[in-house]
């Protein structure tokens, strides 16, 4: 049903607090990630823990504007090429550690992953 994928059947604090732990998990994720990099081998959990963080930092807002509406937004003509970059350095960045074992090109992604974000 379309209405469980509308932010409106939920109530404004569900929605709030969802966001809030969404937010906090992206957050904590990062922190992890990047304490991990510091650690033999740590690339891949940094890689892995950070990408983790930027998409449930983006999933939270879809607890505040609900899914539809946030997916909408975010392929709007004005936004489309951030969500597409962003998109495709999430999935560069698990494909450098996973299958290339570029420990660089991971870093490079995440990076980017974040700058397109924010962009």
């Amino acid at each position: 049903s379309v209405k469980v994928l509308d932010a409106s059947t939920l109530s404004f604090g569900t929605r709030v607090r969802w966001f809030a732990i969404c937010f906090v998990t992206g957050i904590v994720c990062s922190i992890l990630g990047t304490a991990l990099l510091w650690l033999p081998k740590g690339i891949k959990p940094f890689a892995v823990f950070y990408t983790l963080g930027n998409i449930a930092a983006l999933a939270s807002t879809c607890f505040l504007m609900g899914p539809l509406k946030q997916l909408k937004a975010m392929f709007e003509p004005k936004r489309l090429i951030a969500t597409v970059v962003m998109l495709l350095f999430i999935v560069l960045t698990l494909c450098a550690v996973f299958w290339w074992n570029k420990k660089g090109l991971a870093m490079l992604f995440c990076i980017l992953q974040s700058l397109a974000m924010t962009w």
